[in-house]
């Protein structure tokens, strides 16, 4: 249990979805309990001396999904959801990061995107429209000419290759109805038997 008796609490908000660290707050007992009742990240500001809810004026809020206390039992880290920009000056976080997951998350909704959309004149779509066949005939394909790649010491091609044979498989994935969470998760399980 976190300890308030010294003062206020450094408050670490992460973002529950990417994982990106978001802001950096102080609580005390008061900010603590005020976030815990309304489930919305509310701080000790040091510069207004009151309590203020993240999100009280701009209404982007920060909705808690987990709170945990670091080893020394003296910081907290917090996953929320943000409903905005975060910082002030407008951006995803306080230092000015794009708050998004793995590029191959957003890969993946662009090629939901173009497959949903039905755009004619996206390769992804015209591709996925032919069928199971001829998208793991082209998978196929991009594989054999990474392994040629990978035999030569072109950096440059055997790294282009090694896109091309993601950004395929991320197509086929879709196609047959999944996603690339689905593989982490089952990475993620054989790692933990280990």
């Amino acid at each position: 249990m976190i300890n308030f008796k010294k003062g206020l609490i450094p408050t670490i908000v992460q973002d529950s979805k990417t994982d990106k660290v978001l802001m950096l707050g102080y609580m005390n007992q008061e900010a603590y309990k005020k976030s815990m009742d309304e489930k919305k990240v509310t701080f000790y500001s040091r510069s207004k001396k009151r309590l203020w809810t993240k999100g009280e004026i701009s209404k982007n809020y920060l909705f808690i999904k987990d709170v945990l206390v670091d080893c020394d039992e003296d910081t907290l880290l917090i996953k929320a959801i943000p409903s905005g920009p975060i910082c002030h000056k407008g951006t995803d976080t306080c230092w000015k990061e794009m708050n998004k997951k793995n590029f191959l998350f957003y890969l993946e909704n662009i090629i939901l995107d173009r497959i949903q959309k039905k755009k004619d004149n996206s390769y992804i779509y015209q591709l996925s429209k032919k069928g199971i066949n001829r998208i793991s005939q082209k998978l196929g394909e991009e594989a054999v000419e990474l392994i040629i790649e990978s035999k030569d010491n072109n950096k440059n091609l055997f790294l282009n290759e090694s896109a091309d044979l993601l950004f395929h498989y991320l197509i086929l994935l879709k196609k047959k109805g999944f996603k690339i969470q689905d593989v982490i998760n089952i990475l993620e399980k054989r790692h933990s038997k280990y």
